[in-house]
Parts: C-alpha cells; sequence; structure tokens
C-alpha cells in the first residue's frame, strides 16, 4: 500500500518555482510544472518539447541532459534549431516586443525608413551602464582549454561528457566565458554554445558575455543570430547600450541587409536608448558602404544638429564614400575643412584618399598630400606610410611607381620590410622585368634585415614561367635550397604550371608523383594544372586519370573542370568515354551539373547518337537533374534533323510544361526544323504555346522568311496575315521575301496581290520592288494590275512626301 502511494506521487507533476526577471531589472518566481525532477525549469518550458527537442541537440552535439533543461533557439543562418520562444514571442504572449519583431530582410534603403527618426529628439542624458571591459585574455587558462576541447568533441558527446561540461561552466568567470566565445574557429559552435549554456540551471550569462556574444557576431554574417541574442538581453533585463545596438547594424550590413541594419535605430529609438558618436558612425559606416553618400551627409548634419560632434571616425568614412564614388575632389575638400571643423585628420584619412589616387596612377598629387600632412598637421611619413603606399601601387601593377617611393623611403632613411619589397617583385615579375627583379632580390639579400623568403621566390618562380623560361625557374627552386628556403606547394605549382603551358605536361606529372620525395604535397590545384596540360596536349585517358587521382586524395574537381575535359573528349569523338567519366565522378560524388549532361548530349547529337543522347536526358530525370533550355534545344535540333517531329514536338511541350522559357536560338532551330520538314501546321501550334510563355514579336517573320529560302511560298502567303497586323519595318521586310520569292518563281500576280496588302496596311513598298514588279507585270500582260500598282506606288509617295515636308514645316 505504502509502494503504491509512493508510484501516484512520482507520476504527478512537480510543482516548482522558477526564477523569473520582469523589465525592470526586479525578480520574482512563477510557478512551473515539469514531469522530470531534474531542477527548475525556465519560464514555463513543458517535458513534452524537452523530449521533442532531444534528437535536435544531439545533432547540435550536446547531450540529452541539457536537451531536457533547454529549448532550442531557431537561426536560418546557422541550421534548422527550433523555439518558439525566439522565433514567435508575440504569439506566447511573453515580453511582447514589437520592436524586434518586425525587422525583415531587404537591401535597398528608402526615403521613409532612413533611420533619421532616432535624432529627431533625444532623451535627457542618462547614466549608461553595460560598459564591460573584459579582464586580462583568458584564452590560456586551463578551465577555458578544457572546455573548448569538450566543444570540439560534441559531435561524439554522452552523458558523461555534458555533465563535465555543466560542472565546467558554473566554475567559469564571465571573462573566461567570453573566452571561449572569441576562441571557437566557427562563429555559429560559439553561438550554439551560447545559447546551450544559458539554458543551464543555476547557471546566467553575465551582461559581459552578452556584448563579448554581439562583438564575435558582429564580425560575420549571422544578422539573425545577433538580433536574437539583443533580444535575449532585453528579456533578462539587461540594460543595452548604443554598442550592442551597433553590433547588431555591423552584423546586418555584413549581410548585405542594408535596410534591416537601419532599422535598428529605429529598435534603439523604442528601447528608450539614447545614441551616442559610436551608433551614429555605425549608421554612416551602412550609408556609405551602400553608395549612400547624400543621405550620409544628411545624417551627418541631423548629428551635428542635435549636438553630437563627429570625430575623425566619422569624417574617415566620408572620405572614403566619396573616393568609392571618384569623387576624390570633394574628398579633398573635406580634408582640408576638417580643421575648421573642430576635428584633424589622422593618418587614414590621407591614406584613403591616396589609395584611390594610387589607383589612378596619379602619384604627383600623392606627393603633394604627403608634404601637406607633413607640414600642416604634423603627420611625418614614416615606414608604415611608405609600405602603405607600395602595397596600394602593386596591388594596381604600378610597379615603377612603387619603386620610386622604395628609393625614397630609403633616401630617408626608413626601412622597407620584407612584405613591401616582395610587393614590388611580384609587380615587376607579372610585368616580365626579370632582371629588375633579380636585382631587387640581391638587394635584399646585401641588406640583410629584410631577406627574402618563399612567397618572394615563388613570385620570381612564377615569372619565369610566365615568359616560358622553365629552366631558369628550376635553377631558382635550387638557389632557394641553398639559401635556407624550401619550397612549398605554391611554388612547386607555379613550375608545373609554367611546364605544362610549355608542353611538357608528363614531365610535370612525373615531378608531382615524387613529391613526397621533396616534402611537398600537391593540392587541388596542382592537380588541375595537369589535367588541363594534358587536356590540352591532347592526352584525354592520361587527363581522366589524374582526375581520378585527384579524387582518390580528397580533391574533387568543380563542374567547370569536368566540363572541359568532357567537351575535349567529345571533340575526340570519344563521347561514350566521356559519359561514363562523367558517371564515376557523379559516383564518387564529384558536383556534376546540368551543363555536364549537356555536353554529353551535345557530343552524342553530333554523332548522330540520338538514343543515346535520350538517354542520358532519362539519366538526368533519375539522378533529380533538371534540363535547361539549351538541353531541350539540342535535342530538338537533331530530332528535327533526323525527321523525328513527332518526338520533337513532343519534347517541347515537355520543355513549355516545366515552365522553362524558350531562347533565340531555340526559336530559330524550330522554325528551321519545322520548316524544312513542311510541317507548318505543327510549327504554329507550337508557336502559340511558346509565345503565350515569352513574347517574340518578329517570330512569323522569321518562319515566313524561312519559307520563302525553302521555296514554301504558299505557306508563307498563310501567314502573312498574323504579320501585318503590326505593320512595322520588319514587316515590310517580310513582305520583300515574299515577294522576291513569287517574282523568281514566275508568279508576279500574286507578287502584286502582297503588295496590295502592304497598301492596305499603309506599308508602301521601295521604288526599286515597284519597278521590277511593274516589269513582271507588263511581260505577264497584267496591264491594268501594273498602272494600279503605278498609281497606288506614286500616290504613297507622294503622301509619304508630302508628310515629311509638313513635320519639317512644324519644326
Amino acid at each position: 500500500m505504502l509502494s503504491l502511494r509512493v508510484n501516484r506521487l512520482l507520476r504527478k507533476p512537480l510543482i516548482r518555482f522558477s526564477p523569473c526577471i520582469s523589465s525592470n531589472g526586479e525578480a520574482s518566481f512563477s510557478t512551473s510544472s515539469s514531469k522530470h525532477p531534474h531542477g527548475p525549469e525556465i519560464e514555463g518550458d513543458s517535458s513534452s518539447q524537452e523530449d521533442d527537442h532531444f534528437g535536435e541537440f544531439r545533432q547540435l552535439g550536446f547531450g540529452k541532459s541539457s536537451a531536457l533543461n533547454a529549448t532550442s533557439v531557431g537561426d536560418p543562418e546557422f541550421g534548422e534549431i527550433r523555439n518558439p520562444r525566439f522565433n514567435e514571442i508575440d504569439e506566447l504572449g511573453e515580453d511582447d516586443d514589437d520592436e524586434e519583431g518586425n525587422v525583415t530582410s531587404g537591401d535597398e534603403l528608402d526615403d521613409d525608413n532612413d533611420g533619421f527618426a532616432v535624432l529627431k529628439s533625444i532623451p535627457q542624458s542618462r547614466e549608461e551602464a553595460g560598459r564591460f571591459d573584459v579582464e586580462e585574455d583568458e584564452s590560456r587558462h586551463p578551465l577555458v582549454r578544457e572546455v573548448g576541447r569538450l566543444i570540439g568533441l560534441r559531435s561524439s558527446w554522452n552523458p558523461k561528457h555534458e555533465g563535465q561540461m555543466r560542472n565546467l561552466l558554473r566554475s567559469l568567470k564571465p571573462s573566461q566565458v567570453c573566452a571561449v566565445l572569441r576562441s571557437q574557429d566557427d562563429e555559429r559552435v560559439a553561438l550554439k554554445f551560447f545559447y546551450w549554456a544559458d539554458r543551464q540551471w543555476r547557471y546566467r550569462h553575465d551582461p559581459m558575455v552578452y556584448y563579448s556574444m554581439l562583438e564575435v557576431l558582429s564580425k560575420t554574417k549571422l544578422c539573425q543570430g545577433s538580433r536574437r541574442v539583443l533580444v535575449l538581453m532585453k528579456r533578462r533585463g539587461i540594460y543595452r547600450t548604443p554598442e550592442a545596438f551597433s553590433r547588431v547594424m555591423v552584423s546586418y550590413s555584413r549581410a548585405g541587409q542594408l535596410r534591416d541594419a537601419l532599422k535598428v535605430l529605429t529598435l534603439m529609438q523604442r528601447a528608450g536608448v539614447e545614441p551616442n558618436l559610436l551608433i551614429c558612425n555605425t549608421t554612416i559606416d551602412v550609408f556609405v558602404r551602400a553608395n549612400r553618400l547624400e543621405k550620409a551627409l544628411r545624417f551627418l548634419e541631423r548629428m551635428q544638429v542635435v549636438g553630437i560632434v563627429p570625430n575623425v571616425v566619422t569624417y574617415n568614412c566620408m572620405i572614403r564614400g566619396y573616393c568609392d564614388l571618384h569623387r576624390v575632389e570633394e574628398a579633398i575638400e573635406l580634408l582640408e575643412d576638417m580643421h575648421s571643423k573642430g576635428c584633424l585628420p589622422d593618418k587614414v584619412s590621407y591614406y584613403t584618399i591616396m589609395g584611390y589616387l594610387c589607383k589612378e596612377k596619379r602619384i604627383v598629387e600623392v606627393r603633394d598630400l604627403m608634404k601637406k600632412m607633413a607640414k600642416e598637421h604634423g603627420l611625418v611619413p614614416d615606414q608604415v606610410t611608405y609600405n602603405t603606399l607600395i602595397h596600394m601601387l602593386t596591388k594596381h601593377d604600378h610597379a615603377d611607381e612603387a619603386l620610386w617611393f622604395l628609393k625614397d623611403a630609403q633616401e630617408k632613411g626608413f626601412r622597407i620590410d620584407k612584405l613591401g619589397y616582395s610587393a614590388i617583385v611580384h609587380a615587376l615579375c607579372k610585368e616580365g622585368r626579370m632582371s629588375e627583379a633579380k636585382d631587387l632580390i640581391n638587394e635584399m639579400l646585401s641588406k640583410g634585415h629584410c631577406p627574402p623568403d618563399v612567397v618572394t621566390y615563388t613570385a620570381v618562380v612564377n615569372g619565369f614561367c610566365r615568359l616560358g623560361e622553365v629552366d631558369k625557374a628550376k635553377k631558382l627552386l635550387q638557389v632557394m635550397h641553398t639559401h635556407g628556403h624550401k619550397p612549398n606547394t605554391v611554388s612547386y605549382t607555379a613550375l608545373l604550371n609554367g611546364m605544362c603551358r610549355t608542353g611538357k605536361s608528363l614531365e610535370a606529372r612525373e615531378m608531382m608523383n615524387m613529391s613526397e620525395e621533396h616534402w611537398w604535397s600537391p593540392n587541388s590545384i596542382t592537380y588541375s594544372v595537369i589535367m588541363h596540360g594534358l587536356r590540352r596536349e591532347g592526352k584525354l585517358s592520361e587527363a581522366c586519370d589524374v582526375v581520378r587521382e585527384m579524387v582518390l586524395k580528397g580533391f574533387f574537381p568543380g563542374p567547370v573542370e569536368i566540363n572541359l575535359l568532357l567537351q575535349s573528349l567529345c571533340r575526340d569523338g570519344r563521347t561514350h568515354e566521356a559519359r561514363k567519366f562523367m558517371e564515376e565522378c557523379l559516383n564518387k560524388g564529384c558536383a556534376i551539373n546540368v551543363v555536364n549532361f549537356t555536353t554529353v548530349i551535345h557530343g552524342f547529337c553530333q554523332n548522330d547518337e540520338l538514343d543515346a543522347a535520350l538517354s542520358v536526358l532519362d539519366d538526368m530525370y533519375l539522378i533529380n537533374k533538371h534540363a535547361d533550355v539549351f538541353t531541350y534545344t539540342t535535342l530538338v535540333d537533331t530530332l528535327g534533323k533526323k525527321g523525328r517531329i513527332a518526338e520533337a514536338t513532343e519534347l517541347m511541350k515537355k520543355m513549355l510544361h516545366k515552365g522553362i522559357d524558350p531562347t533565340p536560338v531555340t526559336y530559330r532551330t524550330v522554325i528551321h526544323r519545322y520548316c524544312q520538314m513542311g510541317k507548318v501546321d505543327d510549327l504554329v501550334a507550337i508557336l502559340e504555346k511558346m509565345i503565350s510563355r515569352q513574347k517574340c514579336r518578329t517570330i512569323y517573320n522569321q518562319v515566313i522568311e524561312k519559307l520563302c529560302v525553302l521555296g514554301k511560298l504558299e505557306e508563307a502567303d498563310t501567314l502573312l496575315g498574323k504579320v501585318l497586323r503590326t505593320a512595322s519595318r520588319s514587316d515590310a521586310k517580310t513582305c520583300y521575301a515574299l515577294m522576291e520569292g513569287y517574282l523568281k518563281k514566275g508568279v508576279p500576280l500574286s507578287a502584286y496581290k502582297v503588295a496590295c496588302r502592304m497598301f492596305n496596311r499603309n506599308l508602301i513598298p521601295d521604288v526599286k520592288m515597284c519597278e521590277k514588279l511593274s516589269k513582271r507585270l507588263v511581260l505577264k500582260g497584267a496591264v491594268n494590275d501594273n498602272n494600279m500598282l503605278l498609281y497606288f506606288s506614286l500616290v504613297s509617295h507622294n503622301l509619304q512626301i508630302l508628310n515629311e515636308a509638313t513635320k519639317l514645316s512644324l519644326r
């Protein structure tokens, strides 16, 4: 009896007190029921929801116990993780937050939602909270390392691992939790850990952790995740500073959703947060990235009206906006006006303008700016200045100008670093100036403070290979060993590319096979270089073998590379081998697309193997690859060529049924093949369906002209009514073609009837055509018809001349 009462008690749901934090920051308690006695649930999560989410959390790598204490969060950026608390806040009625619920996707900015409203009225100064400075770097702390190790094992978690994680989590200081978030290579994993930890019993994130999470997300495009962290801060009663909203704006901006980035300002205004200079600078940066410089200027003026004084960061954003729009003169004017506005420019201000001037090769103006920054603002050019200019110039292949600044820096006693020298060497090699590049390397060796490294030598190797001097490139690799620099994969790949370009692909492949002896490993680019070299030399079997070896090593060629090889095989008449190779790549996991299938189909069609081509089309359907308009056009052309019009018609109907719009090539192909077989009625029927999907005004003109070329004048004459509906110049050209066909056939009366139909539609045949037709009518004895033709022609041309004269007089 006692055991029965105990069992009944155990089956009853336990009533527990759950701590809740209201919007004003006061703590309260609410009751919630759960069938699991592990600990207090947060905000009424039910056990049925917990059981449903268990499988999803296992996929994330978090164990069963955490699933029972947590709901998951949905974010389309990082996977399907369902939780109505973040996706359906309004429907649940908890913390009804209209401001966070109305951010929609979009990347266009409009005048009605440009973010200016936040500056219309600023509330009284409010003591800012929520600014947290993280302590010393905790990334090397043993606890942080152990948590990172357990997160790395999340795919194989068991209850023991999760228990260790929960115990470690409660032992971590807030700064150490921030270190865990920052140490993750994948920001999605950091976000998942953040959500998981937030739902654990007896643990709450410190406000510092929220700001750290937003900082991590601001460097990514995970804008939905950053917005939800912002929502969660409100639900937890944490005061949100402008810095928090600014980081969300940056995340939206990185994702290209500029309109939504500006909507964050409206959310901040509704939350009662006073804007500061940081959020205003972020807003101006969003406008600049969207190339909306005029709106950025208006926002800058509004800032000053409400008392927010712009700083050098603000003006640097504006300068970059001017330069991006090629308005460098206005950028220089703004630079000059900064001093009068109480803000001195810094080196970034000058570097931004210099970068654009370097791109345009306006070196004299760059020198003037360097003198100006030293004379007027005391910003003396230093080693960083010269290195920056050299990199900017070499980036745009201005090697001579970079050399001038190198010499100028040396004369003034500045040491250019290894990266600056390597950039100039690379620019010289791209221009084929190998002797100057070698002299520069010798200078680097003689100076001692910046000896050339593997990157520098690799640039020279690539330069020799560009010029076809492969032997010199090989000798340079030996010199690298002499100076203690081991050539890497990039160095050998550059050499192999040069060998393949000079017709030594087999030798290049042998060198790649000996890579282990020289302690380097080929990558996917190395294999692609060898494959393309063999393909260009016509060694297609060897090229296919390279692809197979590439796949075995874990490198998968792309559809473009595979397609080039398939084209070469089909061009060589080895279409069956191409099909077999494509199927082999598909079975091994390579990305095969519809273009690859179309290439094989085209190869079979060229070899008159139509049944094989149709079987490839069937294979596409079996693996759920959908044929495109080019696939159908190729097959319809070949079916028409073989006289299988019924099959071509069915294939065209299937294409239109799938919603694929025909191209001009499709129209020409269908018209040619159907007219060639004399199937005009079938052609008109299929054209009506094609025109219903995509209008083509001159389609019937093309049909009549093709029929005239083929000598099928009667069929062309029956379609003339469809052409003369518009009475355009293209229609007159079509009528001329039909009249010429009748005259060549010796039937001038039919040509005369076409001319009469032209007159009825206010289309006037030209004088030469009327003269030619008149002579033929006279020879046939049709004098009355000839007189009528001349009369109508004279009247029409006179009317035309009269109309033109009237138009001139009205001007």
